[in-house]
């Protein structure tokens, strides 16, 4: 039985200083296998709720911001609460601050948000079992043929000011 989740709901970190509350449902939930995610959640996996980072809202301290090296070489920038360490959310370079990577594990409802699709399955664990109704993809997607049309219509609002980010920051497209 799935159950939809009431929004806002709120998460944070283990000792409590970092708390913050998503405003909406996420744009996708991603759960990747590839092993720049092992290494670093120290897991099989990681598990993030992809939303625009103007409806995350801090109701704790600020997290600090640790640059973290990335397959792509562009790196990625990993929020964690300066008390326990914790990660909470990553900005990854390609949309940067606009978009917000909320680790699910610190939801306090994380059952809630179960993977819209897995990705980078070829280097998943072998003994990892993909659920079926889920979809998976060797490496990555077309996010228009994955994604909720309720998303792809929020991801077409923040298009224009990802394109200017990338510009101003002169990344790949």
């Amino acid at each position: 039985m799935t159950i939809t989740p009431q929004f806002p709901v709120e998460g944070g970190c283990d000792c409590k200083a970092v708390r913050y509350r998503m405003e909406s449902a996420p744009l996708i939930v991603h759960c990747c296998h590839c092993r720049w995610c092992q290494r670093e959640s120290g897991a099989s996996y990681a598990l993030n709720a992809m939303i625009e980072a103007d409806r995350v809202t801090n109701l704790g301290i600020e997290p600090e911001v640790v640059n973290t090296p990335s397959e792509s070489g562009l790196g990625q920038k990993v929020a964690r609460c300066p008390v326990c360490k914790v990660a909470v959310w990553s900005n990854y370079t390609g949309s940067g601050p606009l978009t917000k990577f909320v680790r699910v594990g610190t939801l306090d409802k994380a059952e809630l948000f179960p993977p819209g699709v897995h990705i980078f399955t070829a280097s998943k664990q072998p003994w990892v079992v993909l659920p079926g109704g889920v979809p998976a993809f060797e490496e990555y997607y077309e996010r228009d043929a994955v994604w909720p049309e309720e998303s792809l219509a929020r991801r077409a609002v923040l298009l224009p000011l990802i394109m200017a980010y990338q510009q101003r920051q002169r990344i790949p497209d």
